[in-house]
């Protein structure tokens, strides 16, 4: 088993940036699970013992819906601020 390094960064209402030893990737949660730029992914479980099923159609399909949130987001922000 390899070492594993993974480090999220809370950017608030749901998003968020998470660090690992591969880079830093954008992500938003949701009540149904989570975006990112790997696609959609929904955990469960209890504490000790986790399920994670992802749910992947292509890899630049997942990128290109995480940049259309984002955007959306920082248009929202935008607006609400200004």
């Amino acid at each position: 088993m390899g070492f594993r390094f993974s480090k999220r960064i809370n950017l608030g209402g749901g998003l968020g940036l998470n660090v690992s030893k591969s880079g830093i990737s954008p992500s938003l949660r949701t009540k149904g699970g989570t975006i990112s730029n790997k696609g959609f992914s929904v955990r469960t479980g209890v504490p000790g013992a986790s399920f994670r099923k992802s749910f992947n159609s292509s890899k630049s399909s997942g990128c290109l819906l995480t940049f259309i949130i984002y955007l959306g987001f920082g248009i929202a922000f935008y607006q609400l601020f200004n």
